[in-house]
């Protein structure tokens, strides 16, 4: 697959797919905090503060521990980020 990739015409069958290959190709790290996907997210980005409510499900959007990043506003994925991560980026970067 070459990546980015339209995120809005993916299904959630193909949007595990890429993520898997992110993942790959990013030798398993966050593409935002560079720390292992296995592990928990660095400190900075957990020391910010995340209003749950611009989540669906508030909290529940942690349930899935690794997510595919994308631009909101192209649409385009960006890479594999930790669930916390892909809150910060959202509510604080507004991807």
């Amino acid at each position: 697959m070459i990546f980015p990739v339209d995120y809005n015409s993916l299904d959630m069958q193909a949007r595990r797919a890429i993520r898997l290959q992110y993942v790959a190709h990013q030798d398993g790290k966050c593409h935002f905090c560079q720390i292992s996907l296995d592990k928990p997210p660095a400190t900075e980005v957990t020391n910010k503060l995340i209003n749950w409510d611009l989540f669906p499900g508030g909290k529940n959007f942690l349930n899935y521990p690794i997510h595919l990043d994308h631009d909101h506003y192209t649409g385009m994925t960006q890479g594999a980020v930790h669930a916390y991560c892909n809150a910060v980026l959202f509510q604080y970067y507004g991807h």
